[in-house]
């Protein structure tokens, strides 16, 4: 038994739109948006009378994918802050390899993202920084140097 590929990571989103521009920002193509609602929906995800909107994000010419979701119900839970440091437990990043982080920078920073730290070189391999989008998600950036 082996895994095949890992298809995509959801991140739960209060403003759908915010979020997409920022993902596009980082170079993602927005595959579809749409309601997600009924009762297969509610029996995958263990929650009743559910009613919310999706959109998938793909990575060009990759296989990984981006899904976010809004729920209109139920109401969603809010168990830490927007700004959680990276020590908090759980999710508190997904990396993106990209081809000019400098670049990208500046396009997340139009859209009110924030810098998590600096951009660093990782032993002449990378460039990396973190940064802070909106809903608090955070995003590695990582450009090869070689």
């Amino acid at each position: 038994m082996a895994v095949r590929r890992m298809d995509n990571v959801l991140f739960v989103v209060d403003d759908m739109d915010a979020v997409i521009a920022f993902f596009v920002a980082i170079g993602l193509e927005l595959e579809g948006k749409g309601p997600l609602e009924g009762r297969w929906a509610e029996r995958v995800i263990g929650l009743d009378d559910v009613r919310q909107d999706v959109a998938m994000l793909r990575v060009p010419g990759g296989h990984g994918k981006v899904e976010l979701a809004k729920f209109h119900r139920p109401e969603v839970i809010r168990p830490e802050p927007a700004d959680a440091p990276a020590n908090t437990l759980g999710i508190r990043r997904v990396m993106f390899a990209v081809d000019d982080i400098k670049d990208t920078v500046t396009r997340l920073r139009a859209l009110g993202a924030e810098l998590v730290g600096e951009i660093v070189p990782y032993e002449n391999i990378f460039l990396l920084c973190y940064m802070r989008g909106p809903e608090g998600i955070v995003v590695g950036l990582a450009e090869e140097l070689t």
